[in-house]
C-alpha cells in the first residue's frame, strides 16, 4: 500500500492523535453541547490533520505553506475552545494542561514545517 508524504510527518501524526483524544473528551460533554461545543472543538482537530494532507498535496510550495497557515489557525481555534471548555467545567484543570501542551507541541512543528516550506524551492 502506498504512503503519501504527509503520513510520515510528526506534526501529521500527532494532529491525528490529538483529533481521536478530542473525540474521546467530547464524548463526556454535555447532550445540549452536541451542536455547539462539540461539534466545533471536532472540526477545529479535524481540521489540523485535514489541512496538513491537503497541503501536502499542493505543487507549489507557497499553497503548502497556506495550508500550513490554516492548520496552524485551527489549532488555536481548539485552543480556545478547550480553555471555554475548562471554564464551563466540562474538561479538568489536568486535562486542559495536557491538551494544552500537545498543541503547543503542535503549533511548534508547524511553524517549523512552514518556515521550511518557505524556504525550499520546487
Amino acid at each position: 500500500m502506498k504512503s503519501f508524504s504527509f503520513e510520515k510527518l510528526n506534526v501529521w501524526q500527532e494532529s491525528r492523535q490529538l483529533s481521536v483524544k478530542i473525540y474521546m473528551l467530547t464524548k463526556e460533554f454535555p447532550s445540549d453541547e452536541k451542536f455547539g461545543l462539540i461539534s466545533q472543538m471536532r472540526r477545529c482537530a479535524i481540521s489540523i490533520a485535514s489541512n496538513i494532507a491537503e497541503g501536502s498535496g499542493r505543487h507549489s510550495n507557497k499553497d503548502k505553506a497556506r495550508f500550513t497557515e490554516i492548520a496552524y489557525g485551527s489549532a488555536l481555534e481548539l485552543l480556545n475552545q478547550i480553555i471555554l471548555a475548562t471554564d464551563l467545567n466540562f474538561i479538568s484543570e489536568n486535562e486542559y494542561h495536557r491538551l494544552r501542551v500537545t498543541i503547543s507541541k503542535i503549533t511548534a512543528m508547524l511553524d517549523g514545517l512552514y518556515k521550511s516550506q518557505l524556504k525550499t524551492k520546487v
